[in-house]
């Protein structure tokens, strides 16, 4: 699975020339895959296809769905469907994500804090990318610090989905935003340094951190944001 789901470790053996093969084509997929997503968000705003999938049964379709593409990428990731695989697992969380944005775009300033998060996301994977680029130091001791939180944020989600608590979403927001924003800079200094030889491994990894940032800034805005 991706490395928000295990820890790994580097291999500072890896040439340069290969390390830096890795990071170029995976900021190329990267790139690529904020496509798909863009498509089923936008599909998904349009259509309304995801306006009862709310509680439980929301839950369900996302965990199934979720588990379910992670499981076919790694099954893949070393033949020529990977990138499709992966490209349509990007779709479908777009298409889950349309239902936080339809909710905000409801806002009189919707479309501003669709923008705002989408410049938040953007400034933090600028600065974290940058970070890693200059770092130094061995960042492998925070994979286990990282996947803990990472947990704690899915059960405090799921829980949250049943309560309902608005003050709880808050939270999870927060802890999200500054989790995978620091997942996103240990992810990317794996790649620098030749942890992850595997660029379809490396670009889910990196969308996965970008994708809960952005989702968690926009539910984080959505929610302080005083105009309805």
């Amino acid at each position: 699975m991706n490395d928000q789901l295990q820890t790994a470790t580097y291999d500072y053996a890896v040439p340069a020339q290969q390390r830096n093969r890795v990071l170029r084509n995976t900021y190329w997929l990267l790139a690529l895959s904020l496509l798909p997503t863009v498509l089923g968000a936008w599909l998904g705003v349009a259509t309304g296809i995801t306006r009862g999938l709310s509680g439980g049964v929301g839950l369900v379709v996302f965990l199934v769905g979720a588990f379910g593409f992670l499981y076919a990428i790694e099954k893949t990731k070393n033949s020529a469907a990977g990138v499709p695989v992966l490209l349509a697992f990007t779709f479908f969380m777009g298409l889950m994500l349309s239902r936080l944005i339809a909710m905000v775009l409801g806002m009189n300033n919707g479309a501003s804090l669709v923008m705002t998060a989408f410049g938040g996301t953007a400034g933090v994977f600028f600065v974290m990318a940058s970070l890693a680029s200059v770092i130094k130091r061995d960042l492998s001791g925070m994979g286990k610090f990282l996947f803990v939180g990472a947990l704690a944020i899915m059960i405090g989600g799921i829980i949250n989905v049943f309560v309902g608590s608005t003050t709880g979403m808050l939270v999870i927001s927060v802890m999200a935003i500054g989790i995978f924003s620091a997942y996103m800079l240990y992810d990317l200094k794996r790649i620098i340094d030749g942890g992850e030889t595997n660029y379809i491994s490396a670009t889910l990894a990196l969308y996965l951190d970008i994708f809960n940032v952005f989702q968690s800034l926009l539910a984080l805005l959505g929610l302080t944001s005083g105009e309805k």
